[in-house]
């Protein structure tokens, strides 16, 4: 099996599960208990807490633990409108985000706010006078992706953070495909608020974090115990939270050489591809993107028919979000990059990670090339 769909899921590293191991056999208690057993786990709970904001570069009050990705994205777009209603009802994000932000923010449409999608350019990158013309003395919130889970692409956060904070207005990045893959520290991002999850990076399924910068407004959005500095009721997965403060370590260690080194396989996947097979183009290869994505379009042939081939041949790959399998819509990325709609249905996504290696590189090209020149001929019939 070769596995080119990181962006979907990673595994667990086995130094993860080492030591959630430890913590489901050892530390079960709950941590809101007041007992020593409930202290103990209370106590580990703390320690990935600070473990994280060490590997992060903030403080451990700062880190929100979450069940995934969408549920802090939805904390974030949802607590921050909920907090400042009174100020304003105007919320600026993009047209590519992934639908944990735009699905979101379709539903605070629904209950009265105001939502300005802001397009991007023919490479996917963000127009930052776009933007910038967007933002009103009614807006509460910006929120824009660190890089697009399905072209890689990386988008200028800095620079909309600088124009947020000239207004003071609240800004969430949602880093969930560049934690631990870009050797970043979260300060430098200028956001408020940022989400990463622990299955992108390979740690566990069912934990994830928002970083909440010192004085952001927001308000819960799950109600109940005063866990997480009763921004999230709910008891804590604390094996979980030692998972991904264990991979968040191993992540950050390792980003700027496993980037490098990605980076490398990545390029050489992309010339060789397109010296394989005509006609192919890689949607975002003009822009800066994270080192491990590859999404490439192949005129003339259905995406998913290349799937299912390389699936028999043993290669995992997708043609976009895991969250949208299923849906019958091209990619809303693509289309947003300028993409046609028949030429957006004709585009994969190429993940490459840990294990990735370039004998895996030389078998997918190989598939890939038989695999579209024979659905090449069938359609041309």
């Amino acid at each position: 099996m070769i596995y080119l769909d990181h962006n979907a899921t990673t595994p667990l590293h086995p130094q993860v599960l080492e030591a959630m191991l430890v913590c489901l056999q050892e530390h079960w208690g709950n941590p809101s208990s007041p007992h020593s057993l409930g202290n103990q786990a209370r106590m580990v709970m703390q320690q990935a807490r600070a473990r994280i904001a060490e590997s992060l570069g903030c403080e451990p009050s700062e880190v929100v633990f979450c069940s995934s990705g969408t549920e802090a994205d939805n904390l974030a777009l949802r607590g921050v409108a909920g907090a400042l209603r009174s100020r304003g009802n105007h919320i600026v994000t993009t047209a590519i985000e992934h639908h944990a932000v735009l699905h979101t923010c379709d539903a605070l449409e629904e209950e009265g706010f105001r939502v300005t999608r802001v397009p991007v350019d023919p490479q996917g990158v963000v127009d930052l006078e776009s933007l910038e013309r967007s933002l009103t003395d009614q807006t509460i919130l910006v929120s824009v992706m660190h890089a697009n889970n399905e072209t890689g692409v990386l988008q200028p956060v800095e620079e909309v953070a600088r124009m947020a904070a000239r207004r003071e207005i609240p800004f969430h990045v949602d880093a969930v495909q560049t934690a631990g893959k870009l050797p970043f520290r979260l300060p430098e991002l200028g956001a408020g608020l940022v989400s990463l999850s622990g299955h992108k990076l390979y740690g566990p399924r069912g934990a994830a974090a928002l970083f909440v910068r010192e004085g952001t407004p927001l308000r819960p959005i799950l109600t109940g115990g005063s866990h997480e500095h009763d921004l999230r009721a709910g008891t804590e997965n604390l094996a979980g939270l030692v998972g991904l403060a264990k991979a968040v370590e191993l992540a950050v260690q390792d980003a700027a050489e496993e980037g490098r080194r990605l980076t490398g396989l990545r390029d050489e996947l992309e010339a060789r591809l397109s010296s394989s097979i005509p006609e192919i183009r890689i949607n975002g290869a003009q822009a800066r993107r994270v080192p491990n994505t590859s999404n490439v379009t192949f005129p003339g042939v259905d995406g998913e028919s290349i799937i299912l081939g390389l699936d028999l041949a043993g290669i995992c790959v997708s043609t976009g979000s895991a969250c949208s399998t299923g849906e019958p819509e091209p990619s809303h990325v693509l289309r947003e990059m300028g993409v046609s709609r028949r030429d957006a249905q004709g585009s994969i996504r190429l993940s490459l990670g840990r294990g990735t290696r370039q004998e895996d590189l030389d078998l997918t090209v190989q598939v890939l090339a038989d695999t579209v020149a024979r659905l090449r001929r069938i359609t041309s019939i």
